[in-house]
């Protein structure tokens, strides 16, 4: 499969608070992917780790039943003011993952969760690189996503998972497909590093993660069903 092009951000007028993640390229092609699923009226849909609530939002919009959750509070009142301004409803609650939303299960889960590999071994308690650094190889959270998406899933939902191909798409598919998931990569895209990983070029590439020569960032939709 071949890295498609990106459109230019549709999120461009979102409001954000201090330390909580604006829309960048992995949420258009996120959102892309949720626009692909077919979300309608009455689809039940939870956006884990939600930030500014872009993709909440638009889901809404789209129709859907929407539930959102962060661990960040910033993040809970950007995602919350920035349903009101769209005049959408989307329930959105504090807490760690799917924690905030017990025993519920979905139509589709959407996730654009921490991902970029890190020299520290544990990600960040606070601050605002705990809405991307995920440990030494990135799959700190994308891990806890793979094990819990089986019992967050109604039959036939669908988890739509985006991360960067630096903490390994092989190693997701493998664990949801272990989980008793069909999954695939449906979508990529190249993009130019952003400042966080530009910064962390030389670490990057003394890890065997970039080569020499290098420049971009290939991230992936991972779509995953219960079947």
């Amino acid at each position: 499969m071949t890295a498609a092009a990106l459109q230019p951000s549709p999120f461009a007028g979102l409001w954000t608070l201090p330390g909580v993640y604006a829309p960048q390229a992995d949420t258009i092609l996120l959102a892309r992917a949720l626009r692909a699923e077919g979300v309608r009226t009455g689809t039940d849909v939870l956006d884990l780790g939600t930030g500014s609530g872009a993709l909440a939002v638009l889901a809404a919009s789209m129709g859907a039943q929407v539930s959102a959750t962060d661990i960040s509070w910033r993040a809970v009142v950007t995602a919350k003011v920035n349903a009101a301004r769209a005049g959408q409803r989307v329930r959105v609650r504090h807490g760690d993952l799917s924690l905030p939303w017990p025993g519920r299960s979905f139509d589709v889960v959407v996730s654009n969760p921490p991902y970029v590999p890190a020299p520290a071994k544990r990600p960040p308690l606070s601050g605002p690189a705990r809405a991307w650094d995920a440990g030494h190889d990135g799959r700190h959270v994308v891990d806890r996503i793979c094990s819990r998406a089986p019992s967050l899933l109604s039959p036939n939902g669908v988890l739509l998972l985006v991360h960067s191909q630096l903490c390994d798409s092989e190693t997701t598919l493998e664990r949801l497909t272990d989980a008793g998931l069909a999954c695939s990569v449906t979508d990529r895209a190249r993009v130019p590093l952003g400042p966080v990983l530009s910064r962390r070029l030389p670490w990057l590439r003394d890890q065997g993660l970039m080569g020499p020569d290098e420049d971009k960032e290939e991230l992936v939709i991972i779509r995953a069903e219960r079947t």
